[in-house]
């Protein structure tokens, strides 16, 4: 706990593959596991289930929907720590690192029954933050006015979200590559598999501690990596975007 461990922080961490990814994070990472939940009080009896166990996550609440929320943790990350060392999900945090977006293989199905135009754009290795916030607002109002497929968007918006996922984890890790080389940092998206969690229902193939698999992996990638760095990956290997 002191400013000079190490930290590593999972959003989203009071259940499913959050709470499996903390607690493997737990007993492998050198340092201390932030676990932050939007629900306190959830969050707080994930922390008790996991200390049970003989592990000693640290609890820190946040909305990734809430800046003020970010802010609060980015300052409490600061001064307990002097920053981030690994970030597993996507919370618009100051990190250094590691850093691992969860994204899905649906992105990649989504992606394929986007129109051309639309694939194109989003395998860009120039689209900006900016353009791809434009093309997500458009999906919406595009579907609010029924018009989506019409447009060349698939017919979910799920895999629409995850492409967003996955493209803005391309963006980050280019700006990365642009203006933090030298803090050697890696960034990518990745998919856990088709997980047993409250969304995907009880006949998915893999637990939530085999779907953590993958996101542990990339997050402790040793210090010395060069990389993946901003790349989709699954089953711990780099996939076609």
């Amino acid at each position: 706990m002191s400013s000079h461990s190490r930290v590593a922080l999972v959003t989203g961490a009071n259940k499913g593959i959050g709470f499996a990814i903390t607690r493997e994070l737990c007993r492998r990472f050198s340092g201390d596991v932030v676990l932050t939940a939007r629900d306190a009080a959830r969050g707080r009896a994930a922390v008790q289930q996991l200390q049970a166990e003989g592990l000693s996550p640290r609890f820190h609440q946040l909305d990734i929907d809430d800046p003020q929320s970010i802010r609060v943790l980015r300052d409490f990350l600061r001064r307990e720590y002097g920053g981030l060392d690994v970030l597993v999900n996507n919370a618009g945090i100051a990190f250094k690192g590691r850093v691992v977006n969860v994204s899905s293989f649906v992105s990649v199905s989504a992606l394929g029954s986007c129109s051309p135009e639309l694939q194109q754009k989003f395998r860009s290795e120039t689209i900006t933050e900016e353009e791809l916030a434009g093309l997500m607002n458009k999906f919406v109002e595009d579907t609010k006015n029924g018009v989506h497929q019409k447009e060349g968007w698939p017919n979910t918006a799920y895999g629409v979200t995850k492409i967003g996922v996955t493209v803005l984890s391309r963006i980050q890790a280019r700006q990365l590559n642009e203006q933090r080389r030298g803090d050697k940092i890696l960034l990518n998206a990745c998919c856990p598999g088709w997980v047993r969690t409250d969304m995907a229902g009880p006949k998915a193939t893999k637990s939530p501690e085999e779907g953590a698999e993958t996101p542990v992996y990339l997050a402790l990638l040793p210090p010395d990596a060069e990389g993946p760095h901003g790349q989709f990956v699954s089953e711990k290997k780099v996939q076609e975007w």
